[in-house]
Formats: C-alpha cells, sequence, structure tokens
C-alpha cells in the first residue's frame, strides 16, 4: 500500500475528507517553498500537491501563472525542488504536479526515479492525455508513485472508465470547464460527476479548480467528494500574506471539512 493509498484509507476509517493543498515551488523562493509545506502540514493537510513551475502552464489561470513566473524568475529550476523535499520530514504524502517538458527535458525514468528520491508519493502530469501515458504510468508505478489521472466534466462515460482503469491513489475530478481559479460559485454538475464516475471505480475522489474558502470545501465534502483540492486560494494567501496567511488559511479549511466553526 502506497503513502497516499494508506491515508486515505485512514481517513476513511475515520469518516473524514482529505484536505489537500497545492502550493507552486520556488513561490517566491524555495525557503518560502520549504516553510510553506511544514506549515501546511502542521494545520491539518492530509496531502499535499507541490506544483513544478512552468512558462506555459496550459491547465492553470492567472494566479497559479503569476506564481510560476516568480519561481522562474527566482531562478527555480526542478533539480533544487528536489532536493529541498528531500530533506524535509513531511507527515503528509507528497504529490509532484508537472507538466511533460520538465519531465521530458529530465528524461522520464530519471524524473520518476527522483521523485520517489526526494519522498514523493504521487505524480499528477495534466498535459499527457491517457493514450500516450503509458510509458510514464510505467515508470511511475515502477517507483511506487501512485498515478493520479484527471477526469474532466466533458469526459464521456467510457472516457471516465478508461481513466478510472488506469489510476492508482486516487483520481482528480475536476470540478468545471477551464483553467484553475477562484470561483464564488461551484459547479452544479459536481454531485452528478461524482455519482456517475463512482460507477467505474472504487478509488478515492479528490475535486478541484475552484474551491476557495471552507465554505465552498465543506459542500464538495458534502456532495461526496473524498478529498478537497485547493490551489489558487492558497497560492494567492501565500503571495499576499507569507506562510503565516497561508497557514491561517489552511487550519480555517480543516476546521470546515471537520464541521467546525470556522
Amino acid at each position: 500500500m502506497t503513502p497516499i493509498q494508506a491515508r486515505f484509507q485512514s481517513l476513511h476509517q475515520q469518516g473524514r475528507t482529505a484536505l489537500i493543498p497545492f502550493i507552486t515551488a520556488g513561490d517566491p523562493d524555495l525557503g518560502t517553498t520549504r516553510a510553506a509545506l511544514q506549515a501546511l502540514d502542521q494545520e491539518g493537510a492530509d496531502l499535499i500537491e507541490l506544483g513544478i513551475p512552468y512558462a506555459d502552464p496550459l491547465a492553470d489561470g492567472p494566479v497559479i501563472q503569476a506564481a510560476s513566473t516568480r519561481a522562474l524568475r527566482a531562478g527555480t529550476q526542478l533539480p533544487g525542488i528536489l532536493q529541498m523535499l528531500a530533506g524535509m520530514r513531511l507527515q503528509a504524502p507528497v504529490i509532484i504536479f508537472s507538466y511533460y517538458n520538465p519531465i521530458y527535458q529530465l528524461g522520464i525514468p530519471k524524473f520518476m526515479g527522483e521523485v520517489r528520491w526526494a519522498g514523493g508519493s504521487g505524480v499528477v502530469i495534466p498535459d499527457v492525455p491517457l493514450e500516450e501515458s503509458p510509458e510514464l504510468r510505467e515508470q511511475a508505478q515502477g517507483q511506487g508513485l501512485d498515478w493520479i489521472a484527471l477526469v474532466a466534466p466533458t469526459s464521456s462515460p467510457a472516457r471516465m472508465q478508461a481513466i478510472a482503469a488506469q489510476s492508482s491513489g486516487f483520481i482528480y475530478l475536476v470540478s468545471t470547464t477551464g483553467v484553475t481559479g477562484q470561483r464564488q460559485v461551484l459547479g452544479s454538475r459536481i454531485p452528478g460527476l461524482l455519482g456517475q464516475l463512482r460507477q467505474y471505480t472504487d478509488l478515492p475522489i479528490g475535486v478541484g479548480f475552484g474551491i476557495s474558502n471552507p465554505e465552498q470545501a465543506r459542500q464538495v465534502a458534502d456532495w461526496g467528494a473524498d478529498g478537497v483540492i485547493v490551489g489558487s486560494a492558497c497560492v494567492q494567501h501565500l503571495a499576499e500574506g507569507g506562510v503565516g496567511a497561508l497557514a491561517a488559511f489552511c487550519r480555517r479549511l480543516r476546521q470546515g471539512l471537520d464541521r467546525r466553526e470556522v
């Protein structure tokens, strides 16, 4: 059992929903990223997504695009990110979120091996379609990493079934069409998409894109998600208020998911 699988199993037994915050590595520098990871780990994150900065992040909205730009301008590179992560001891499993180009530049086997060496537990690669993923999946799973695939709201039932069959750890359900970013109202299709996807898999389902506050996180949990992924809002809190603001926001998200006063 992988660390991600074990975490979801434990949460299921407790009747709790996974909190999965996202931050961009190197925004504004790796020292801040290290402190942010520690804060998220201490404030209730069950898993953490760590984004590799990329110059053309097609799935990301302006907040995360700006974070990638800041990180790249600071000279952040993949080897330094993994070196930083390797020196940490976190309770929450870390998922590496990367576009394909940095992986291609390093080489797929080397990338997966170094993610494992650094202590990563899974990978999300949003710009590689299912048909082009066999080598990536095999190399990830050969290193004991979970391959976390994305299901879009436009995916057909057959497509959902095919993606679910090749996924491990959990499935990332994109809540709405378009790019990442905070939204005032969540997509009304989420409950139906969750129900449809559960026809094809027993894997946990994490919902992301657009979740901006504790109330929305709780709503997604009430709709039946096993995990709630919060990206742009975390990145914005870190950018505007530093690690302290991010830690406080994570604490509020955790309290919201646990139905405590927020």
